[in-house]
């Protein structure tokens, strides 16, 4: 059994009863900005073991009456083409895709925004058009000279003035995006202005889950969050606005520091006075509150940073980039007294290779059992690797085979013969679908099928960097995996 370090029952009551609070003391129409992940949050499900994926979503469920979503999205991502990497896909890809999702669970989609808008971008044009043909309302956000220190400038006709009123029919609207940088705050102020000059009442309120404010500053939860955004620089640090106004101790992040006296003249400004004496007091976040089991979640966390420091170093392989991201993760580990040594999975794929000297894998089961596999003349080591895994957990023999040669010659020889594959070896999509072919009169590949959902959540790790549709693959099967970031040496003997 996982160890489990988070309520999310407990968790999903509290917010959702602090969110409606909020909506009370503004006394009309809360604007809500929503960071991080909406839908797929595995970042805080790896570092809060026990936290839904989606259990954001299942908390606006809850308010589903009083919300309604609003999406943003910056315009020069959708012309960069900008990719979201847990996912594979583009930013204007995924606001389709959570389009779709939060209709899924009832919640209004009411419209989307683009930020940063420029008649001469026509990626950003074009996707305008097909979200109108979608039946979706779309909003235009300009770059405004000066944001966010020029205040005169910005609350004007000529700043925030310019900028398209959004529509909403809600007490409760939510402002979420695909990814950081993409203009939720400037958005919710926005509205806030032209609210005002309709004489319509409304207040702001931020919720993100990380870092969690009443844990400490060094608390692994949150030192993961900034090895988890080490690329945007982000550090976290003591509030020190909190500090002074309560002589309360905090925990933020420097983005919100630096920010918050501009946003509280913006504040006195929009509104005559600032509703927050602190970044701390415009959060709604109540996680802290719900964790169950520190240590265990400490721990999750302690791998997260390892998880990220593998990634980062792999990112800078792949890219040829400085190890910039990587040290700062590797500093992090360093005040935590973490190592990659602390990752199982690493040193017995480490061991493999070594005793092998051909590419291996290790994965670890949910029992703490580690199982491993090498590359072979017919399999790629994580291919094989799933397979000896796939056995175990179906209690099948190891002089038992589930996959027969003459299952996968025939696939490698398409692969070389009609698909100019540089190996012939199987991919794990390749070796599924062989398995779910010999499963039709195998009856131990059907017991090993059975057994694919039990691999959710198992750490993995391979000695080379695995190709793309491989990462794909075990995101799918909810594996967490990392590499060693060398490319394989085609010359070793396999």
């Amino acid at each position: 059994m996982m160890k489990i370090g988070f309520d999310s029952e407990k968790y999903l009551s509290m917010q959702s009863e602090k969110i409606s609070e909020r909506i009370n003391e503004f006394g009309g129409k809360l604007y809500l900005e929503f960071g991080g992940k909406l839908f797929d949050d595995n970042h805080a499900a790896r570092v809060l073991p026990g936290f839904a994926p989606d259990n954001k979503i299942k908390m606006l469920s809850k308010l589903k009456d009083k919300a309604e979503i609003v999406i943003v999205i910056n315009s020069l991502d959708i012309q960069k083409n900008k990719v979201r990497s847990d996912l594979g896909i583009t930013y204007d890809q995924d606001v389709v895709r959570l389009i779709g999702i939060f209709r899924s669970y009832g919640l209004l989609v009411g419209s989307v925004v683009l930020s940063k808008f420029d008649q001469s971008n026509e990626p950003a044009v074009l996707f305008a058009k097909r979200l109108k043909k979608m039946g979706l309302k779309v909003y235009r956000h300009y770059l405004i000279k000066g944001y966010p220190s020029n205040v005169q400038h910005i609350i004007s006709d000529e700043g925030y003035g310019k900028n398209d009123y959004i529509e909403t029919s809600r007490n409760l609207v939510v402002v979420t995006a695909p990814g950081p940088g993409s203009g939720k705050m400037a958005t919710c102020l926005s509205n806030i202005y032209h609210d005002l000059k309709r004489g319509i009442k409304s207040g702001y309120a931020k919720y993100e889950t990380f870092p969690i404010w009443n844990l400490p500053l060094k608390h692994p939860v949150n030192v993961a969050y900034e090895a988890a955004t080490a690329d945007l620089n982000d550090v976290n640090m003591i509030d020190p606005w909190h500090l002074s106004a309560y002589g309360v101790t905090t925990t933020n992040y420097n983005r919100d520091v630096e920010i918050f006296p501009v946003l509280n003249t913006l504040f006195e400004k929009l509104m005559g006075i600032s509703p927050y004496k602190s970044p701390t007091d415009m959060g709604v976040n109540m996680a802290g509150f719900a964790i169950s089991d520190d240590e265990v979640c400490r721990e999750a966390s302690k791998q997260e940073i390892i998880r990220r420091y593998f990634k980062a170093l792999e990112n800078e392989r792949r890219n040829n980039l400085d190890p910039d991201e990587s040290e700062k993760i590797y500093h992090l580990m360093q005040g935590l007294n973490v190592s990659v040594e602390d990752r199982k999975v690493y040193v017995a794929c480490t061991q493999k290779t070594v005793k092998e000297r051909v590419p291996c894998s290790a994965i670890e089961l949910e029992d703490g059992t580690i199982i491993t596999g090498k590359t072979s003349e017919l399999l790629e080591s994580q291919s094989a690797m799933l397979i000896n895994a796939l056995k175990h957990l179906a209690g099948i023999s190891d002089d038992i085979k589930i996959l027969l040669p003459e299952r996968i010659v025939p696939i490698t020889e398409l692969k070389v013969k009609y698909l100019s594959s540089v190996t012939p070896r199987l991919h794990i999509d390749e070796m599924l679908i062989a398995l779910s072919s010999s499963s039709v009169t195998n009856k131990y590949a059907q017991l090993a099928i059975s057994k694919l959902p039990m691999l959710s959540g198992a750490q993995m790790h391979t000695s080379v960097l695995l190709p793309h549709i491989d990462s794909k693959m075990l995101r799918k099967l909810g594996i967490i995996s990392t590499s060693t970031a060398v490319y394989e040496d085609k010359s070793i003997k396999k």
